[in-house]
């Protein structure tokens, strides 16, 4: 790490480690500020997040099923948050594994799974928990158990240095605090979450991630944790009824500024342009999960006023269509407690109406398939 790429701020500064002449280069950052001064595009751009968040909480609320539309909202965002970290896989894929009929061979997709099961395991810490240490212990070992990084203590905060970007340590454009300064840092980080706020929530939001991609506790795993606890925050704020927010597609799709706005944090200091991505981001996702939201309510309800009279349980599958667009025979047989033959005639009826579509043999089982096509490519962005 180059030492003369970095101006001592209110954020950190670079330094060694005490008493050792050899020793590396790292950035020590100062506790999470407490007050700020916000410039006036931060305001502005805090104005417009707080709007979009507001609508996007108001459309959860307005849910017929809440529970409906938050198993797609969940995929999107452990897929984008993954592929921000290298992982290819692509939402059929993870909504096809979903199900659970055909366990997938891949290591990516078996990654973006260990992400929703880790944002659920967050969300349902959240009725007993603060978000605490504690926290970001049992959902890392929730994300890396069992796969890619398993070896790299899940659950349990670094012991040693680590670094981003370059061959080693010394070629790196970034390492975090040693493993001696990051346990009071991060018990001010505890503290930070959880005292009479301050700043605005979506600020604090901005400080929090920031400040734990920058003391980067665990050996791997930093980036999609830090990411989802902005939905944690959220959540416990009670900003959004439910996780219906993917920022990490934001991201992922403005990886490169991503990037370089928490850098440039770090090395001068920047504060305010972090505030506006980060704000941005919320802005452009919320306006963008809302405006999804009710498009795909809009369906549903045409669907379901498509079999009003209907005398049979093609509604409940339709309901079950909105939750994950891809449906198997054992699928509906499962939930709607029928025969197999009673489910083979409920998803020939809906492909008939042209709502379903035979996807063909998935899988090592060679199972058969089947999507309503338009929920999908609303819930992929199409």
């Amino acid at each position: 790490m180059e030492p003369k790429n970095f101006v001592s701020t209110s954020f950190g500064e670079v330094c060694r480690e005490p008493g050792v002449s050899w020793a590396f280069w790292y950035f020590k950052p100062k506790p999470v500020p407490r007050e700020l001064d916000l410039d006036r595009k931060t305001v502005l751009e805090l104005s417009r997040a707080d709007s979009a968040l507001g609508r996007l909480a108001g459309a959860g609320r307005l849910l017929p099923n809440p529970s409906v539309l938050v198993q797609p909202y969940l995929a999107r965002e452990a897929l984008a948050s993954s592929r921000i970290e290298g992982t290819e896989a692509d939402l059929s894929e993870i909504f096809q594994a979903d199900i659970g009929e055909d366990p997938s061979d891949s290591e990516d997709v078996q990654e973006v799974l260990s992400y929703q099961k880790a944002l659920y395991r967050g969300i349902e810490l959240l009725q007993s928990l603060p978000i605490s240490l504690r926290l970001f212990k049992e959902v890392h070992s929730v994300l890396l158990t069992g796969v890619r990084g398993k070896e790299k203590l899940p659950g349990e905060f670094r012991n040693s240095p680590v670094w981003i970007g370059g061959r080693d340590i010394e070629s790196a454009r970034f390492v975090p605090p040693i493993p001696d300064d990051m346990r009071d840092l991060l018990a001010d980080l505890e503290r930070f979450l959880n005292e009479e706020p301050q700043l605005p929530l979506l600020i604090r939001c901005a400080l929090m991630h920031y400040q734990f991609e920058t003391i980067h506790p665990f050996l791997d795993g930093n980036g999609r944790i830090g990411r989802l606890l902005i939905i944690l925050m959220l959540l416990e704020q009670k900003a959004l009824p439910l996780p219906l927010l993917y920022l990490s597609a934001y991201m992922e799709n403005n990886r490169r500024e991503y990037y370089d706005s928490l850098q440039a944090v770090r090395e001068r200091g920047e504060i305010q342009e972090w505030f506006q991505y980060f704000l941005t981001g919320v802005r452009v996702q919320a306006e963008e999960a809302a405006s999804r939201a009710e498009k795909l309510i809009d369906l549903r309800e045409h669907y379901r006023r498509s079999l009003v009279g209907v005398q049979s349980r093609a509604i409940e599958v339709v309901e079950l269509l909105f939750s994950n667009p891809f449906i198997t025979v054992r699928r509906v047989e499962t939930t709607l407690s029928i025969t197999n033959q009673g489910a083979r005639n409920l998803i020939e009826s809906l492909t008939q109406r042209g709502w379903l579509s035979k996807v063909g043999r998935v899988g090592r089982g060679g199972r058969i398939y089947w999507v309503c096509d338009a929920a999908f490519d609303l819930m992929d962005g199409r």
